[in-house]
This record gives C-alpha cells, structure tokens and sequence, in this order.
C-alpha cells in the first residue's frame, strides 16, 4: 500500500503551483511561431521542471519549519490554487494564441490556429502526467534503497548513500542509456543514409569535380552531401544565360569521411585534388565549411559562380554525418580540427605560388560550418592577415571571433546588429543595407556575418537557464516579438524548440537566409565590373531555386 500512495498521492501544493506557472511561461512567445506539436512537448517538459522546483522547495521548507496548517487551511489553499491556476492557464492559452497569430503575420506564415489551445493543453497533460509518474517509480525505488540501507548502518548514512546512488543511476541512465542510446542509433540512421544518393542524381561528367572522370575521389566515397555538392554544380549553360557570355565549368572539390583515415589526409588530398583540376589557377578559391551532415548550401556555392562566370573553385570536407545539432553536441571538436586542418592545408599551397598569379582566397560556412572555418584562425586580425575574405551565415552562438566581435562592440550598437570597431573589418547584416553600414571606410579584406535576430541557432546559448540575454535587450531586432520575456529554466527549452523549427519560416526570418547570401558575396569577393543591379539579378536567380 505505501509503494501505491507514492506513485498515485495526489501532486503536491508547491510542486503544482510551480508546475503551473511554468507551464503559463512556457506559452509566452520566443523567436519563432511554434506548431501545437512542439508547444505542446515544451509545455510539458516545463511544467515538470517547474514540479521538481516547487517539489523540492517545500520538502526543503517542511523539513526546516514544523508548523502545518490546518486541513481547513489547507483545503481552502487547495481550492484557491485549483480556480486561481484554471483561471491562469485559460488566459495564458488565450493570449499565447495571440502571440502566436502575430509572430505569424509578422512572418508571413498562416494564423488559421485557432484549434491549437485546446490541442496543446492536451498534450500538455498527458504527457505532465507520464512524466510524473516515472518520476515517482525512480523515488519509490529509491524509498525501497534507503529502507534497506537503514537496516544495516545509520538512518543518515543510508539516506546520504540511497540519495547519491540514486542520483548516479539516474545519471547514468539519462547519459550512458537515453542520450547515448540516442547518439548511436542517429549515427547508424546517418551512416546509411550518407550512403545513398539523392534520385535522378547522376555521377559528374565533367573531370573538374570530384568523383568526376579523372578524380582522386570517387563518387562512391563522397558521401550523400558530396555527391549532391558535385552532381548539382552550375552548368556552364546556366551561368551564360546569366551572364551573356560564355562560361567556364566550375571547379567543386568534395573529399567525404571515408576517403582517408584522418582529417589531416583529407585536406591534403583535397589540396591534390584542387591542383588536379587547375582550381588554383582561377581567379577565386573558396573554402567551404560544411554541416554535421556534410551539407554545404548551394546558395552559397552557386552564388560565387555566377558571379565570376564559372570561373572560380571551392572546396569543402566532411567530417561527419550527424544531424547537425547532434553533431554539434558530440563532434564540435572534429568540425574545428577539419576547418583548421583543410584551410591550412589550402593555404599552404596557395602561399607557394607567385604573389601575382595567386588566386582571391576566401572562406565561407553557414551555421555548423561556420563554425568549422572560424576555428582555423585565431581571432579576427589572424582571418584578415590570412585570407582574403570571409562570409558566415547564421553563425552559431559558440563561435569564438563571433563572440570576440560580439562582446566588444562598440557602444550603442544592439548585440543583434553589432558595429565592431566602426565596421572597418567584419560587418553584422540582417538585410542588404546593413552591410553599408557604418558610413565609415570598409577595409579588405571584408568579413561579413549574415544574422536574422530571429535565428534561434545565433540567439541559443545554455547560459539561457541562467541569464536574461542581450538580445532581448531594447532596442530589439526587428523581426522579434515585443511581448518575449525571458524566464529562467523557460527560455532556454523555448529557444531550443525554436532550432527544430528554425527553417520553417520565410527567408529573412530565423535560419533561413536566402538571396541575402548574393549581398553577402558581394560585399566579400566581387569581381571586377560587377554591380548592384547584377546582384538584384543574382537575388531573382537564387530567390527562383
């Protein structure tokens, strides 16, 4: 009878009230409109955090303060808490449908969601429910331990010993089971998928990209996103009803994860490989950072081919095929070791051939793969001194010269559009005119850093359970939402539900960063005779793909 009364008592009074207003945080808007789906996870993982909070502060308060109410006293608290909290929940899911609505309309998106309350606090519930009683199984077996223990040493000593063995199971389980269960059943998912090839995707004819006639690599060990880099280069027919004029292949060198057994052999066989194809005899070569998957987004890619005509060549490695954000928690550090080791590597080529006839060197990498390129440079004047430009889009929050830049802008200007040194170096950009400000002079070689204020993949940091962020800060971006708050333990979760949901929006708004990475090239690496109204014509070519 006492293991049933553990698992179904009633909730307790602090646990419930925190759980509540948790729950009511938890609707509040963050940087992104959210599907019922994912607020109705979130509402719950919140509320049970919000439980454990209150929970254990009141069997701290009970353990330290002897007086109990009387049941009267706590049956009239009861009832108060019941309306107060229905009242509050009602009101909350009435104003969060609101908020949604208007985040959006201020995107763009469909607002018909007026069933999404009803359906949230659903989800909300069942699952508050399922997660309440897991937890009260883990403290009935922990009840079971410290019974034990007592018959054998001191009631103290077995409750300190039934607490920590308790804890350590549990730890071991979320990591060693849950989490990394999870990591390895995605890598087995990502590993076969990294060997199929998208449909209708054929191997390249030409022997200017890799896995190509004459290649070093072969197609076979390109990986899914290799081959979808090198089978879907820009023909040279694209690029001349562009241009006008007749156009070079361009040159696109892939190595993928299985072709070597380190990073280091990858970057030097990519370097063989660039010299193979004549890569550093274009005027431009462009090192590419890639995602957990391998990804590299072909805005990117296709953007500096159309602006030099074909005539250029890039190069990118792949160092794992996690999902990106999986790859960001357990491969960090492999994206950092293979930026550093293929920008080095190219470099060290580059620098060997005659100052004159050495072609623009330029680095780029959206998200992950930003931060892969940041890694190969120690700050801001190492990137300056040793490339000729640099494009990152939708930086995430852990790059170190992003941060650096960050940081210690200067005065006045918002964390979401910093000025860094009146922008004589790196310059921050949501929309094309950003990149003309400051007024002052713009010295090469350009950096450029394309950010939406709502791209939770900048904004997420775990210093969210803790810290109000800058971000939220007046004056605010302008695609965020003036009613977000930040709560603590809420905004982190709110945030980190914003990222699975971060390409679901219109360009301009979130991750997805569209025909403003054509600006962005501009602004770095534009040839000779190139102008504006050829990058109005670039942004109808990218915003049609």
């Amino acid at each position: 009878m006492g293991s049933i009364r553990v698992v179904r008592r009633r909730p307790g009074f602090g646990g419930t009230l925190l759980a509540v207003l948790f729950f009511c945080a938890s609707l509040t808007p963050s940087l992104l409109p959210r599907t019922w789906e994912y607020q109705g996870v979130m509402g719950a993982v919140t509320a049970i955090l919000g439980y454990a909070v209150g929970a254990s502060v009141g069997a701290a308060g009970r353990a330290v303060i002897s007086y109990r109410l009387s049941e009267r006293w706590r049956r009239n608290a009861w009832q108060l808490l019941i309306g107060t909290s229905t009242g509050l929940v009602a009101v909350s899911l009435w104003y969060s449908h609101d908020w949604q609505r208007d985040l959006r309309a201020l995107m763009g998106m469909d607002t018909r969601i007026s069933w999404f309350p009803p359906v949230i606090l659903a989800v909300s519930a069942v699952l508050f429910t399922v997660f309440l009683v897991v937890a009260r199984l883990v403290r009935l077996g922990g009840r079971r331990l410290i019974d034990w223990l007592d018959r054998y040493v001191n009631a103290y000593v077995g409750h300190a010993i039934g607490i920590l063995v308790i804890a350590l199971l549990v730890a071991v389980f979320a990591n060693d089971v849950l989490f990394s269960g999870f990591v390895n059943a995605m890598s087995d998912v990502s590993s076969v998928t990294n060997l199929t090839t998208r449909p209708g995707l054929k191997r390249p004819a030409s022997p200017l990209l890799s896995g190509g006639p004459g290649s070093l690599v072969s197609w076979e060990s390109l990986g899914r996103e290799g081959r979808n880099f090198t089978g879907t280069a820009t023909t040279p027919a694209q690029l001349t009803a562009f241009s006008g004029k007749r156009a070079a292949q361009p040159i696109r060198v892939y190595v993928g994860l299985g072709a070597t057994a380190s990073p280091e052999q990858q970057a030097a066989l990519a370097v063989r490989e660039l010299q193979r194809s004549g890569a550093f005899e274009r005027p431009v070569l462009a090192v590419l950072g890639t995602t957990g998957t391998g990804w590299v987004d072909q805005h990117i890619a296709e953007s500096l081919e159309y602006m030099y005509n074909g005539d250029s060549a890039m190069v990118a490695m792949q160092y794992s095929y996690l999902p990106s954000w999986v790859s960001f928690l357990v491969d960090k550090r492999k994206a950092a070791v293979a930026g550093r080791a293929l920008f080095d590597a190219v470099r060290a080529r580059w620098a060997t051939l005659p100052v004159a006839h050495r072609p623009l060197l330029v680095v780029a990498g959206e998200s992950l793969g930003s931060y892969e390129l940041e890694n190969a440079f120690r700050d801001l004047p190492d990137l300056a001194a040793k490339a000729d430009g640099a494009l990152f889009v939708g930086p995430p929050n852990a790059n170190h010269i992003w941060d650096e830049l960050t940081f210690h802008r200067d005065p006045g200007s918002p964390v979401w559009r910093p000025i860094y040194q009146q922008g004589r170096t790196a310059r921050f950009a949501q929309y094309p005119a950003d990149l003309a400000r400051p007024k002052g002079p713009w010295q090469h070689p350009h950096v450029v850093y394309l950010q939406n204020a709502s791209d939770p993949v900048v904004w997420w940091s775990p210093r969210l359970l803790y810290h109000r962020p800058a971000w939220l800060e007046a004056p605010r971006g302008p695609d965020v939402n003036p009613q977000m708050n930040w709560f603590p333990l809420v905004t982190f979760w709110q945030v980190l539900v914003d990222m699975s949901t971060a390409l679901s929006v219109p360009p301009e708004h979130g991750h997805r960063y569209g025909a403003n990475i054509a600006d962005g090239w501009a602004a770095v690496a534009a040839p000779a005779g190139w102008t504006q109204a050829d990058t109005q014509r670039l942004r109808a070519v990218l915003s049609g793909s």
